[in-house]
């Protein structure tokens, strides 16, 4: 497995991405606590990048983590993001901005953000970031270096071959994504397995919708088989019960979620034979109506030119696709669109489709959710 030790990794990892919020702004004190709620329970791996909260995710470290804890308390992972770079010099500018905004002296884990078919890899590519990221770990800045992906099996092993230097990547995975046709997430770990590589996995939960099922059918099955375990706990168990897997990422954003992980991990319990038959069961449950399969990463938020809240729109559409009649995705639209763009207001200028590393129809699915809801 390279020079990671596997065994002293956590194998759950705080993701800073959803982070509670107040008036606008992250709510530190509250990101505080269940900071050492986490460390309280042992662990200890905390993810970030450039990009969350617009920036100001990292800042959050510093305030939550650096300033609180001794340095050699805790794992620090972020990120950099091609779609900023535009010369080899933006790669340090970059670098230096995130030291400082964290206070973190160096990175334990540091990746090239959302590696995919098409622009970012060939960013990567062209501005010799790997061969950076190699430099970097010679001054010691970095500890272990890799990427996160969300492109096709053929590109990952092309990657890879070019590479060899990688020492982990992070990908999707969760049960309802591992035949996802799209996301081919269940190829992707095949791939990184049979070479050795260490997993970081996102999405386990994918976005909050294996937490909460609209399909009622789907809940009982689960519910009748673990009655005390949270719908969140099975996705959770599945990944952490994979091979190769180094931690799993989950973006919490209170302090419920938190108890909830932290219970399902301390006292973890491999997926057995017959609980994997069990999900297979809810998936063909989940997919019998086909949902908008967003995970509201908000990638394809920050650029829109119309301050269109695409995640928030396409819940109240998957909402709405699931039960037709009923009034509270039409009401749910509303108050997301209150003071924002409406799907209607799509320019179609594509940005938000460039950037979703789901590769959604944005356009077209914001031209339904229009119809449906205006």
């Amino acid at each position: 497995m390279g020079s990671i030790d596997l065994s002293r990794m956590p194998r759950l990892g705080f993701g800073l991405m959803r982070l509670p919020t107040k008036d606008g702004e992250i709510d530190l004190q509250h990101v505080c606590r269940m900071v050492d709620q986490y460390m309280e329970a042992g662990l200890n791996y905390f993810d970030t990048a450039y990009v969350y909260h617009g920036g100001f995710s990292e800042r959050a470290v510093k305030d939550a983590l650096c300033a609180r804890y001794p340095r050699e308390a805790f794992m620090l992972a972020t990120k950099m993001p091609a779609w900023v770079l535009r010369s080899e010099e933006d790669r340090d500018r970059v670098f230096q901005e995130q030291l400082d905004r964290t206070g973190a002296g160096y990175f334990d884990f540091y990746l090239l953000h959302s590696i995919e078919d098409g622009n970012n890899f060939d960013t990567y590519d062209r501005l010799n970031c790997f061969e950076w990221g190699v430099e970097k770990k010679k001054q010691g800045l970095i500890r272990h270096f890799g990427f996160s992906f969300h492109g096709t099996p053929e590109l990952l092993e092309r990657v890879l071959d070019a590479h060899p230097e990688v020492e982990f990547v992070q990908i999707q995975l969760n049960y309802l994504d591992w035949s996802n046709q799209v996301i081919q997430s269940g190829r992707l770990y095949e791939i990184l397995h049979s070479r050795g590589i260490p997993m970081v996995i996102m999405e386990p939960v994918k976005g909050g919708s294996l937490a909460n099922f609209t399909n009622k059918e789907a809940e009982k099955i689960l519910k009748d088989a673990r009655p005390e375990s949270s719908l969140a706990s099975w996705a959770l168990r599945f990944v952490a019960s994979l091979d190769g897997v180094m931690t799993v990422l989950s973006g919490m954003s209170n302090e419920e979620q938190m108890k909830d992980n932290i219970r399902t991990i301390t006292k973890f319990e491999p997926v057995t034979e017959k609980e994997k038959e069990l999900l297979k069961e809810v998936v063909r449950q989940l997919m019998a109506v086909e949902t908008v399969q967003c995970t509201s990463c908000r990638y394809c938020t920050d650029g829109c030119p119309m301050e269109i809240s695409i995640p928030d729109i396409f819940r109240a559409l998957n909402t709405i696709r699931l039960y037709p009649n009923d009034f509270r995705a039409k009401n749910f639209y509303s108050a997301v669109t209150n003071g924002r763009g409406k799907a209607s207001a799509c320019v179609e200028c594509g940005q938000c489709e460039d950037v979703c590393p789901q590769h959604l129809p944005i356009r077209t699915l914001l031209k339904e959710a229009a119809a449906k809801f205006e």
